[in-house]
């Protein structure tokens, strides 16, 4: 059997640190903790090159506490689609309100801006977002159904942090302009 190849590497303190810590808790040599790093880098470099790392960090997270899932986009729509055609459809965004203030209550706490939100949403595929200005966004919808959806969450997420937006409707779009929200520094 042929000896395996060595190499040197430089690393900075910082660097060092995290090698030494995730070994430990790995409980793997450095060597060993090197190779898998390279395979799982080398495996899943598409997701890092596609994706920007908060969106990963974010899909992570969300999923990882239970509170969100995976639906495809025909089923969304066939859901929104069904609501508005049912008797009782206003039931339904009363008590879609109510999550959402729930939501504007976690995000209010943990200081989000109106920018983060905005792209906390679209990670949820909920539309494409695009910042126009440094308080403007044009919020892209693949189609025309859930419109009603998104803007009555964000009316009041935004509301419920004190937040004050302008919505405006186009087709399958919604523009945002940031009037005034809570400084967060």
């Amino acid at each position: 059997m042929k000896a395996p190849e060595r190499i040197t590497i430089a690393m900075d303190d910082d660097t060092f640190e995290i090698v030494k810590k995730m070994k430990e808790d790995l409980g793997i040599s450095q060597s060993e903790l090197m190779r898998e790093a390279l395979k799982f880098y080398s495996k899943h470099k598409t997701l890092f090159e596609s994706i920007e790392d908060k969106k990963v960090y974010t899909h992570a997270e969300m999923l990882s506490a239970g509170e969100h899932i995976i639906l495809d986009i025909d089923h969304w729509l066939l859901f929104l689609s069904f609501i508005e055609s049912h008797p009782e459809k206003e039931k339904f965004w009363e008590l879609h309100r109510e999550v959402c203030q729930a939501h504007a209550e976690q995000f209010k706490h943990k200081l989000y801006r109106a920018e983060y939100i905005l792209k906390r949403l679209e990670t949820c595929n909920f539309f494409k977002l695009s910042k126009t200005t440094k308080n403007a966004f044009t919020l892209v919808l693949g189609s025309d159904v859930p419109k009603k959806f998104v803007k009555t969450e964000l009316e009041e997420i935004f509301a419920g942090m004190g937040f004050k937006v302008d919505i405006k409707e186009d087709f399958a779009k919604l523009r945002v302009k940031v009037l005034y929200e809570v400084d967060k520094r």
